[in-house]
């Protein structure tokens, strides 16, 4: 079993939170695997949200549906190689510097974790440019596209 397949291992009732800016460029990793997924997935129990840049608003979709596990897909700066995947936790180092949106995942898991008994993972691509008005790179196109089957192949089977 590798990394991916494991942070689904057991769970039955999952969330894929996608988090980006869309205008930002690479940025939009997290949504482009959101919505990609809402078109080939359609197992009940798994929500796909597209959360733009504020998860925290769907703090009360999520624990409506009442996950075993949340995942959160965002573009991740952790000085990887522009397109490389990364599996961690929301709480740890690494989610207080990921969000260029609203709050930290980090304060969002912390806050969600007072009222959903679920697990929370965090898969990350590390972005190239990020400047406002620009479009995704390609690469991260194809990487998000990648994720969107992977994830697809494990939540449909």
């Amino acid at each position: 079993m590798n990394a991916l397949e494991e942070i689904f291992s057991g769970k039955k009732r999952i969330v894929i939170c996608g988090i980006g800016n869309d205008i930002r460029g690479d940025d939009a990793f997290g949504v482009l695997v959101a919505e990609r997924l809402k078109g080939l997935v359609k197992n009940q129990d798994v929500l796909i949200i597209n959360c733009g840049e504020v998860p925290e608003n769907y703090t009360s979709k999520i624990a409506g549906f009442e996950p075993d596990l949340v995942v959160f897909v965002d573009a991740v700066d952790f000085k990887g190689e522009v397109g490389e995947f990364i599996i961690a936790d929301p709480e740890g180092t690494l989610g207080e510097a990921v969000s260029t949106h609203g709050l930290p995942l980090k304060f969002v898991t912390q806050y969600m974790k007072n009222f959903i008994k679920a697990d929370f993972a965090l898969i990350g691509c590390q972005p190239g440019s990020t400047g406002l008005f620009e479009e995704p790179s390609e690469l991260i196109r194809e990487r998000a596209e990648r994720l969107a089957q992977l994830l697809a192949k494990i939540l449909e089977g």
